[in-house]
């Protein structure tokens, strides 16, 4: 926090500030961008309707659907309730994007949760998710995916044994530094890869289904039979059902990730509404398929023995080339982390802007228009949790910080139509679809906290130590001039090494519009 907040109230001031201290990055580099329009320094809009629906499926599409359905089936008790989790859970997570639909092109700004929040709830509550994401949520989630990653691409070298702890460090840090250089590099290269590797998933995914409906075609389908499928293990209770649904969640993470990147989406209003609705029952439909496919070929008692339930499918009936279901794990994880860190790194970016964070993660590279220092400080937090080595008890924490910003976003719609009756909304879901999304987060949620109140303790404190945070480094606005001087020579040693500026941003692009703003156009 570096005490020289931009209100919102002192944004259209915003650009002259912002043209001095950028004047002296431009006389270094003897071109003066501002001249055309087309080279002006701001985020470039690169990412169309087919990038846009790679982000969302490449982001939710990591090593859940090849771990989760253990979990899932475990917690319900019987292959059918399993199979009615899977596709509720597609159904709950439509209900949600539906909602971030509304907000995304109604707040068009980058920043997700946090700048929808931030924009209806004010500072405090926009910084708290903001304090907790940056601090434990994208790089704990960031690391785990690492992990996954290194321990799926050794495993054949270390087939008989677990790959040693230093060794998967390396690899995972390797790989986090190698897409952070990407992501430096250029938007285009980043969001080709995570093109690439999304189709990949798909592919992966579909060889799991295509030979599971062979098994099926086959005649093995035996756990399949209604008379066998409602066979419970044990007697169901809804605590066991809403953890089931949790485990689910935890494979369907990642639907809200397009809304981080909106001001870099071609046509905004039109793109991100038609991305999640492309993307969410696609996912759905994927996972509800992939999870028959694997009934097909393995008992319950086979799929809750396994660790791994695509390697164990694999390993069941790809015979020689069982080694494919492995890097299927491997791409599909790299691929996540190459989302993760794309939209991570906007939020610190969206946070910075708003001055929630120093300034000079607000700035971008002066030719290639990518955040450089927020992307590595998004790579430098997750290579200190890696370091720390304990990421067990942080991922619980972090699922259940996440999962409590969703509910706290989708009630915010809900007020702030109240609040701003007048906004443009060219979506605008019926009211009864974030009052079902909020009914089922309210039980959920109280589950969580019934079943795991240290965990969801220990969020909540998280959360809170962004409290103190807040009001000494960005409510308190006359610091001692000391402060302001360490910072500007911060700010401006990272802008001669990153070679960055501030970004020239078209305020009416992110600026929410009134019925009459419209009219007037």
């Amino acid at each position: 926090m570096d005490g020289t907040e931009m209100s919102r109230q002192s944004r259209a001031a915003a650009p002259q500030t912002d043209q001095a201290q950028r004047q002296p990055m431009m006389e270094l580099n003897g071109t003066d961008h501002r001249d055309s329009p087309s080279d002006r320094v701001t985020l470039k809009k690169e990412i169309g309707l087919l990038s846009a629906c790679a982000i969302i499926i490449g982001n939710i599409i990591g090593s859940g659907i090849f771990i989760s359905p253990k979990g899932v089936l475990e917690h319900a008790g019987s292959v059918g309730l399993s199979l009615i989790v899977w596709v509720c859970g597609g159904g709950i997570c439509a209900l949600g994007s539906m909602c971030y639909a509304e907000l995304g092109v109604t707040i068009p700004k980058s920043g997700g949760d946090y700048s929808y929040v931030t924009e209806i709830f004010g500072g405090l509550v926009g910084f708290l998710l903001l304090w907790s994401a940056v601090l434990i949520m994208y790089p704990t989630t960031l690391a785990v995916i690492a992990l996954t990653f290194s321990n799926y691409v050794l495993q054949p070298v270390f087939q008989n044994c677990v790959a040693p702890y230093l060794a998967t460090r390396l690899l995972s840090s390797i790989c986090i530094l190698f897409l952070t250089w990407v992501n430096c590099s250029s938007v285009r290269w980043a969001t080709r890869i995570q093109d690439v590797f999304t189709v990949a998933k798909l592919l992966a995914l579909g060889l799991i289904i295509v030979v599971g409906l062979v098994q099926i075609c086959r005649g093995h389908y035996d756990a399949l039979r209604p008379s066998q499928a409602f066979e419970f293990t044990r007697d169901p209770s809804v605590g066991q059902i809403a953890l089931a649904f949790l485990q689910a969640s935890f494979a369907f993470s990642g639907w809200n990730f397009l809304n981080y990147v909106t001001e870099e989406v071609v046509e905004p209003r039109k793109n991100l509404p038609r991305a999640i609705y492309i993307s969410i029952p696609l996912v759905t439909l994927v996972y509800t398929l992939t999870n028959i496919a694997y009934f097909s070929s393995m008992t319950p008692e086979e799929l809750l023995a396994s660790n791994a339930v695509a390697v164990t499918f694999g390993e069941k009936l790809l015979g020689v080339f069982s080694w494919v279901m492995p890097i299927s794990v491997a791409l599909s994880t790299f691929g996540g982390i190459n989302g993760y860190l794309f939209t991570s790194s906007r939020l610190c970016f969206s946070g910075a802007r708003e001055g929630h964070l120093p300034y000079l993660l607000a700035m971008i590279h002066l030719k290639n228009c990518t955040p450089i220092p927020a992307l590595l400080v998004c790579c430098g937090a997750t290579i200190v949790i890696l370091c720390i080595g304990e990421t067990h008890n942080l991922i619980n924490y972090v699922s259940f910080i996440n999962f409590l910003s969703y509910g706290v976003t989708i009630a915010g719609l809900l007020y702030y139509r109240w609040k701003r009756p007048n906004l443009l909304r060219p979506i605008k879901v019926s009211v009864l679809v974030p009052i079902s999304y909020l009914v089922f987060w309210a039980v959920l949620l109280g589950f969580s906290l019934y079943s795991e109140p240290v965990v969801c303790g220990m969020g909540i404190v998280i959360m809170l130590t962004g409290v103190p945070v807040y009001f000494v480094g960005v409510h308190w606005k006359n610091k001692p001039r000391c402060v302001y001087r360490v910072v500007e020579c911060v700010t401006y040693v990272g802008q001669k090494l990153c070679f960055v500026v501030f970004p020239q941003e078209d305020l009416s692009e992110i600026t929410p519009l009134t019925a009459s703003d419209k009219h007037n156009d």
